[in-house]
């Protein structure tokens, strides 16, 4: 029988975890383990605590790598992106309606949640298809526990508009997933173009948007 075996069993007794045991001791772990297995185990004040604190500096050992990780690969990314051109800026709108936009009928309109999605859209409409706030409009689609003006106010800084440009927003009043309450408080936005009687605004428009997304489809090289 090993001679460390009866001190062993009565720090095991006492509480003590495996680790504390193999440094008090110089037993082996999986010596330790061979000893115990199957034997009830309660851990005393001393080891809860090292437990805890074990794990809470875990946590913060891979809480900061992962975002060191993530700083490091976004700086990356934006020197891969380097400068964005028009023509950029132009493409990326095309995509974007095509991922996200209405095109069901004769209409451009898109929605999206996300602030940046909605900002960089706005944007487009104004820098590329040179429209104004006169031609676009905006719905909020909200939930019951939304704040209606701090909403407004949160996307009029988003996009640029004016609260005269935003419609009667839309209320969901179905039950929002338990997970998701309160995170959606500025609701999604859709953002829709309206010409004003001037159709190269309107429906030429829109027909020009299909013409764009047709040609890099033909055009493409892969």
């Amino acid at each position: 029988m090993n001679i460390l075996k009866p001190a062993a069993i009565e720090m095991r007794e006492a509480g003590y975890s495996y680790s504390a045991i193999r440094k008090k001791l110089g037993i082996p772990l999986s010596t330790l383990s061979s000893w115990f297995r199957g034997k009830p185990f309660k851990p005393n004040d001393e080891t809860i605590r090292n437990s805890t604190e074990g794990r809470l500096k875990y946590g913060a050992v891979k809480s900061r790598e992962r975002l060191e990780s993530i700083a490091s690969l976004n700086s990356i990314a934006k020197q891969e992106i380097g400068e964005v051109s028009s023509r950029d800026m132009w493409m990326f709108g095309i995509g974007l309606w095509l991922g996200e936009g209405s095109k069901t009928t004769e209409q451009i309109r898109l929605a999206n949640s996300d602030p940046r999605t909605i900002g960089l859209w706005v944007e487009w409409l104004r820098t590329i298809c040179g429209l104004t706030n006169e031609n676009i409009t905006a719905r909020m689609h909200l939930y019951p526990d939304s704040d209606e003006d701090k909403a407004r106010m949160f996307w009029c800084d988003v996009t640029g508009l004016m609260p005269e440009n935003f419609k009667k927003p839309v209320v969901d009043y179905r039950e929002k997933n338990q997970n998701k309450s309160g995170k959606s408080q500025h609701g999604t936005l859709h953002v829709s173009v309206v010409s004003r009687g001037d159709k190269s605004k309107g429906v030429e428009l829109h027909r020009r948007l299909l013409g764009w997304l047709s040609g890099i489809i033909e055009n493409k090289r892969v």
